[in-house]
């Protein structure tokens, strides 16, 4: 009995030493998460609205308006030259949309997209914006 015991407790305490390290799940969160909050705003500017949740405080911030004009496709002609046009030109708007979570500290705890749209380079316009890669 007292080696049952004794095994318990020995896997137990075992198991209690094991952490897991989570895994940013997108660029903007391993370039936020534990980072505070007020850089994040120096850089991007102020939350449009906030509210308290426990000891949390949940931030919504809109920003990184963008205005690209995206200039017309044609299909390739004889002899290189242009052929007929397959897409027309057009202007997107660019923006994100985010939420902020942070901890009494003022640390970044989570931050997610809310509205998100294709960016230049990518799928994801707030990726580009908020994290973008490092040359």
């Amino acid at each position: 009995m007292n080696f049952r015991m004794m095994t318990a407790a020995g896997l137990a305490i075992a198991l209690a030493g094991c952490t897991t390290i989570p895994s940013a799940g997108n660029p903007i969160e391993a370039r936020w998460v534990g980072k505070s909050a007020g850089v994040f705003f120096a850089a991007y500017g102020p939350p449009i609205s906030d509210s308290e949740q426990g000891s949390s405080t949940i931030y919504t911030w809109r920003g990184g308006y963008k205005t690209l004009r995206i200039p017309a496709k044609y299909a390739e002609g004889a002899d290189g030259k242009r052929g007929k046009q397959i897409a027309s030109a057009r202007t997107a708007y660019l923006r994100c949309q985010a939420e902020i979570t942070t901890s009494s500290d003022y640390t970044i705890r989570d931050i997610r997209t809310v509205a998100d749209i294709p960016g230049v380079n990518g799928p994801s316009y707030c990726a580009e914006f908020l994290a973008p890669e490092q040359k």
